[in-house]
């Protein structure tokens, strides 16, 4: 097997890792740091443990199986370790963007230039890319994200609920074909089907992971 050298440290692992050092978690008054610390060990517990690890092995497999070169994403806890595990792979670039409507775009160019790419975001962000999906709606772009949901299951932040509901709706008028996976054993055929389909028949298909599965969090 042909050794490949370390992928070049670029300027979206140095934002990643800056993300992550900013998050809130880390200006939390010292008097609330027990519930910071309560917050971090049932996010911990909820995300899956070790049964979450090994699923996004799997996936990350799954994605070079599928010779998927780009993972366009905006910081999210749901996609954290999958993220953690492209940025250590040399066969896959993460790109951190600003907005999930970037990550739309972006992957009908890297489709232009012979390459793929998987957009990962939150239900949260969905609303962001509604104009943006007429891109490959109208140019018939191959297209697949993998979404992770709120306000489905156990959700502790009202905010999200909303466009949690909302979510299936939108895409589907804006013409992406939604694929819910609610059980931990279905992840990966569901995410091989929709790589397969889109890439193989030009699909524009999205993959909505449950809360039941990412984590209820609590605060």
């Amino acid at each position: 097997m042909e050794n490949k050298a370390p992928r070049k440290v670029t300027h979206h692992d140095h934002y990643w890792k800056f993300t992550k050092k900013i998050s809130f978690l880390s200006f939390v008054p010292r008097k609330c740091s027990t519930r910071a610390s309560r917050y971090k060990d049932i996010l911990t517990g909820a995300m899956g443990g070790n049964n979450k690890k090994d699923t996004d092995e799997m996936l990350l497999g799954l994605l070079k199986k599928h010779n998927v070169d780009f993972l366009p994403f905006v910081p999210d806890a749901g996609h954290a370790r999958l993220i953690d595990q492209a940025f250590d792979d040399p066969d896959l670039q993460p790109i951190v963007l600003t907005t999930e409507e970037e990550g739309v775009a972006f992957a009908c160019g890297n489709w232009l230039g012979g390459k793929k790419s998987v957009l990962l975001m939150q239900s949260s962000g969905v609303g962001n890319t509604v104009n943006m999906l007429s891109l490959v709606s109208n140019c018939n772009f191959p297209f697949v994200t993998l979404i992770t949901m709120r306000g489905d299951f156990g959700e502790f932040n009202s905010w999200q609920v909303p466009m949690g509901k909302a979510t299936p709706t939108v895409l589907m008028a804006m013409g992406i074909q939604v694929l819910n996976v609610r059980k931990r054993e279905d992840l990966l055929n569901t995410v091989d089907a929709a790589l397969y389909s889109a890439f193989s028949s030009d699909q524009r298909i999205a993959v909505l992971i449950s809360q039941n599965l990412v984590g209820r969090k609590e605060w």
